[in-house]
């Protein structure tokens, strides 16, 4: 008794995966075989399996005619049917043809412009921004970066740029944006209307029933640092089902605050400790333990180095926790690998396209002027106050 050929009569649809399987099942193949079979990489055939991503119209397309060929190899000898050719049809609307052709020569515009994502943004980025971006981040398989520009050169925006060209560049899926609970809005805001990227935004109210972290509309998130630290969010991140984000932003990163006190012990908060479990840190607490990192790290301050070198240290062991597992090793490191990791321009940098001053120079100058004499005097008011400073306040805080 001889089997029927196997069929599934694919077609596009929400139960893609099991669609796959089953037909990769049915013909006897592995992921590797089907992926050499249809030209893909076995990587695709395995995201197409997990739900990750979907087969694109012409990858459908070839599947179905890979399964119509094996069908045809098993049938009986002399009893396969002729089947008609397949009539082109010609009818559709030409301004729908013109939409998807160009729609489709565009997926590939990267290959010819290197800039290629400042060219569909509505915006034209300043020469700090495409510096940081195309000379800078880039460049780097696995960005472990802290842009720490001054206040005002458009870190947001440099993100935004980056985020476009890497999704240009089919180099990214999954990206999750942590900012203050203020910033949320300004970031949605932006990067819908200069990038067209429509990020959602998460509140603690969407971990009440369900997963806001799992799903199609899970890919490209913004959430506030307080509301992903929350136990109710980080534990729906830490869900098995969750799949790891390829990217995470940390704005405002100098408030991930983490510190060392006279006694020598390390005071983190709750910040920063979601910071660790991102970024990879082993031995965190089990309150704080995720079973993946982000590949790709990007944190974003204006003010990296607060007076205080521990602080310092703490966002760059984010970076790279395994190198710079201790003080005495981010002392060591070497200053040519710091600049793979880190860029800071002041506004006295930053320029026009055409060379003009960003922002009008700064002027800083000491201005002295004489105190009056006496015993009852502005000398006296003077000496006696830093001797309170230098002798009784500074004794009271070691107490």
């Amino acid at each position: 008794m001889t089997a029927e050929p196997y069929s599934i009569g694919l077609r596009p649809g929400d139960d893609y995966p099991e669609r796959i399987k089953m037909m990769r099942s049915g013909l006897g193949l592995t992921q590797q075989a089907l992926a050499e079979r249809i030209g893909v990489s076995f990587a695709t055939v395995n995201r197409w399996e997990n739900g990750q991503t979907k087969p694109s119209q012409l990858s459908w397309s070839q599947l179905r005619q890979l399964e119509m060929s094996i069908a045809e190899e098993a049938a009986p000898y002399g009893k396969q049917e002729e089947k008609p050719p397949a009539i082109l049809d010609f009818t559709a609307q030409p301004d729908i043809v013109k939409v998807l052709a160009e729609g489709e020569r565009l997926s590939f515009g990267h290959l010819m412009n290197p800039t290629f994502a400042t060219e569909i943004a509505s915006i034209d980025p300043l020469p700090h921004q495409r510096i940081a971006v195309y000379d800078h981040m880039l460049k780097q398989s696995r960005l472990r970066f802290l842009l720490a520009d001054d206040a005002g050169a458009g870190k947001t925006i440099m993100s935004g740029l980056y985020i476009r060209e890497m999704l240009s560049r089919r180099l990214l899926r999954r990206i999750l944006i942590v900012t203050p609970a203020g910033l949320v809005g300004n970031w949605r805001r932006e990067l819908a209307t200069l990038f067209n990227l429509p990020f959602r935004v998460v509140t603690g109210a969407d971990a009440r029933t369900d997963n806001p972290f799992i799903g199609e509309n899970s890919n490209w998130l913004i959430i506030s640092v307080d509301t992903l630290a929350s136990p109710r969010v980080f534990t729906r991140l830490q869900e098995k089902e969750v799949i790891p984000y390829d990217l995470v932003v940390f704005d405002e990163a100098h408030k991930l605050a983490a510190d060392r006190g006279t006694d020598l012990r390390i005071r983190k908060t709750d910040r920063y400790c979601l910071a660790e479990a991102i970024a990879g840190v082993r031995d965190v607490h089990e309150r704080w333990r995720l079973g993946w990192s982000a590949h790709h790290l990007l944190l974003l301050t204006a003010t990296p180095h607060m007076g205080k070198e521990y602080p310092y240290y703490a966002l760059w062991r984010l970076l790279e926790p395994e190198v710079l597992s201790t003080p005495e090793a981010f002392d060591e490191f070497p200053a040519d690998q710091r600049l793979e990791h880190f860029i800071r321009r002041t506004k006295e940098e930053m320029v026009y396209l055409d060379g003009r001053p960003l922002y009008p120079k700064r002027v800083s100058d000491t201005l002295g002027y004489d105190l009056s004499q006496g015993e009852i005097s502005e000398q006296t008011l003077y000496e006696e106050t830093t001797d309170y400073l230098r002798f009784v306040y500074n004794k009271a805080k070691l107490l």
